[in-house]
């Protein structure tokens, strides 16, 4: 068929033409946000879950909602080797520049941008890529102590006063959290536990790789309580039949049961590999309905894209000995492993090898599900590794 009339959308962050199985998510962040309107106690919200679950797409749907729903909405995306200020500062500062145009908040909204404005100065030369052009002094006393504990602290106190003000919620969406430095993150989620101390309307939803529960975790012991961890995982089969079925369905188009059995079967569920496979499948196919025969001969096809795009990008990035590292996970399955079993594949001391798990943890390509366990964080990468590295060398 032809593709240019294709439904299906793998990409990074590509919303699928159907959102299928995350209802339950959005209502539970709807309700969150609202609550904090009313200035009402709710937790912040941290999605988790493996690469290619639609993490990203969700968390944007979120957003929109939220700001179709009149919430202050900024949108954050973490970087590896970023402070947390550099990130936080432009968003922030488009912001309160919205919420000073309303004549209630005006006066502490121009606050809060002085405030931020000491924040900047004060970590410029360590941060020197934050820039705010505002005909503003910085307020003086405030996030100006070269403490970014304190300093976090005395921002949001400013920014959720004028967020009340102004009669709505100001809601950071964070994404990719696992590469926010534990030490910054520390001081985030201080900031957001003062703000929900005082009952002032400024709150996170965030999403990340699952080691991000752990981190979480260690900078603060109280982070379970702060925040709600929510896992977005593989879509169960009805719901990924319907991100496929439904899509075709309105442009007129069937798939066999068959045909659908074997996509979830090949793919497990998992929303990018849906979307990567319906795409494949679509042009296989030579009219409606699409059979199972179309599914098996569009699924080396689907397999051989992954592995150009999907999956290669990430081994590009890997040393050779990450590479090894991770082949040996692979040859004992999809996880997860005890490190001791894989530096075993490898022939070498669970010492010898800790560096290389540490450094392949920090790269967001394996994460420890418990002490001592490792496993890939991006699904079906074990087979993938198989086919690109025949031989463990």
């Amino acid at each position: 068929m032809d593709p240019i009339k294709s439904p299906y959308t793998p990409g990074a962050g590509s919303p699928p033409p159907e959102l299928a199985g995350r209802g339950a998510v959005r209502e539970t962040a709807a309700i969150a946000l609202q609550r904090q309107v009313l200035g009402h106690h709710s937790q912040s919200i941290i999605m988790v879950g493996l690469r290619g679950v639609g993490k990203t797409v969700l968390l944007d749907q979120i957003q929109q909602d939220a700001e179709a729903a009149g919430i202050a909405a900024l949108s954050i995306e973490s970087l590896e080797q970023r402070p947390l200020p550099t990130l936080l500062a432009p968003p922030l500062r488009q912001t309160l520049l919205q919420l000073s145009k309303r004549e209630a908040a005006q006066a502490l909204a121009l606050r809060a941008l002085r405030v931020l404005m000491s924040l900047a100065k004060t970590f410029r030369v360590a941060m020197h890529d934050v820039e705010i052009s505002v005909d503003l002094q910085p307020e003086r006393g405030q996030a100006d102590s070269g403490d970014l504990d304190a300093d976090l602290q005395d921002l949001f106190s400013a920014v959720g006063a004028a967020a009340q003000a102004s009669g709505t919620c100001v809601a950071l969406f964070v994404d990719e959290l696992q590469y926010v430095e534990e030490d910054q993150l520390a001081a985030l989620i201080l900031a957001l536990h003062q703000a929900s101390l005082r009952r002032l309307p400024i709150t996170m939803i965030g999403a990340g790789l699952p080691q991000v529960r752990a981190r979480a975790g260690r900078a603060k012991s109280y982070a379970e309580r702060l925040f709600e961890f929510v896992e977005i995982g593989a879509l169960p089969d009805s719901d990924a039949r319907e991100a496929l079925q439904k899509p075709a369905t309105a442009a007129a188009v069937r798939f066999e049961r068959a045909a659908l059995d074997e996509i979830v079967k090949q793919t497990r569920g998992y929303p990018y590999f849906l979307q990567a496979w319906g795409k494949h499948v679509w042009v296989a196919a030579d009219g409606s309905p699409i059979t199972e025969a179309h599914v098996r001969q569009a699924s080396a096809e689907a397999i051989e894209a992954l592995d150009r795009s999907f999956f290669r990008v990430r081994f590009d990035r890997l040393t050779p000995a990450e590479r090894r590292y991770m082949r040996a996970m692979s040859e004992l399955g999809p996880g997860p492993h005890r490190s001791g079993e894989i530096a075993a594949m490898m022939g070498k001391q669970v010492s010898a090898v800790a560096p290389f798990r540490a450094q392949l943890i920090g790269k967001g390509m394996i994460w420890s599900p418990g002490y001592g366990d490792t496993a890939f964080t991006v699904p079906l990468f074990d087979e993938f590794m198989k086919r690109t590295m025949p031989d463990m060398e």
